[in-house]
């Protein structure tokens, strides 16, 4: 049976928010792990919270609290990033916010090794996140503002801002818990990460080489996509046929749709690809 693109979209969405969230529920939280991010920060204030106020144990106060400082966020993030973008993420907020609240908390860790925790939470929650940003969507926090940062300034290295965020909470960690937690926690981030990006095609750039002698070829990448295409004239040297040099840069994520385009309008088409090449210039970064 064929699944729209939209319908495949949204489904990874939702099971990413899902993961992510049962990858905390799971793992992250009975140990103690930070996330990192957004999600960390809301962690060392429900440590906070709890030690000022009498919270019940049975209350976990770090989804809601996650999702009030995503606010802000997500209206800075309506003012340049796509509409769909921004509903995704709160679409995927809502769900992290609302499992994180019913769910009970654990009395014990699923498992008592610390790296086993570390090791399957960080690529639950890395899958879910890689998930999600495949939607091109997110689940909120870091990734907004990166998001952000790369539309507006296209040479920008998302990891950038996130090793330097996750750098101060870690040091707050290291004050409130002890080392060995912190230095797990940082596994588990650097695991994450590795996970989901995995599944993060968007800001990887790919170059496309078509040779095609079907002239409607670069018509409808262009409209159906709305991706510049380069051409000239070759010439095969075996048969000594006219044919279109088609060049096309996009990202990885839309590899399907070019290739697709291109095969059922020439079969016979000869493409190639180079992935992640250095584009500049008027390239468009897509979410």
């Amino acid at each position: 049976m064929h699944i729209s693109k939209a319908f495949r979209s949204y489904l990874d969405l939702i099971v990413g928010s899902i993961l992510l969230t049962l990858g905390i529920y799971l793992f992250v939280t009975p140990v103690h792990i930070n996330f990192g991010g957004v999600i960390g920060l809301s962690q060392i204030i429900t440590h906070f919270l709890k030690g000022v106020f009498p919270f019940s144990e049975k209350v976990d106060l770090t989804g809601l609290i996650n999702f009030a400082i995503n606010i802000p966020l997500f209206v800075f993030g309506l003012k340049i990033l796509n509409w769909k973008f921004c509903f995704k993420t709160i679409l995927s907020l809502i769900i992290q916010a609302v499992l994180l609240s019913i769910l009970p908390p654990l009395k014990s860790p699923i498992v008592d090794d610390m790296m086993l925790n570390c090791i399957f939470g960080a690529m639950i929650c890395g899958t879910g996140v890689g998930l999600a940003l495949r939607s091109s969507g997110s689940c909120g926090g870091i990734d907004i503002a990166c998001m952000c940062l790369v539309k507006k300034h296209p040479d920008f290295k998302a990891g950038q801002l996130s090793i330097y965020i996750n750098a101060v909470l870690f040091a707050f960690c290291l004050f409130l818990f002890d080392l060995k937690t912190t230095l797990y926690s940082i596994v588990f981030v650097a695991i994450l990460y590795t996970v989901s990006d995995r599944f993060h095609d968007q800001n990887i750039n790919v170059a496309f080489l078509i040779i095609t002698e079907n002239e409607e070829v670069k018509k409808a990448i262009m409209e159906k996509t709305g991706r510049g295409v380069t051409h000239w004239q070759g010439k095969g040297a075996y048969t000594e046929h006219d044919k279109d040099i088609l060049f096309c840069a996009c990202n990885k994520y839309e590899i399907s749709e070019l290739r697709n385009i291109v095969e059922t309008i020439d079969p016979h088409a000869f493409i190639t690809l180079v992935e992640g090449p250095m584009i500049e210039g008027g390239f468009e970064k897509r979410l």
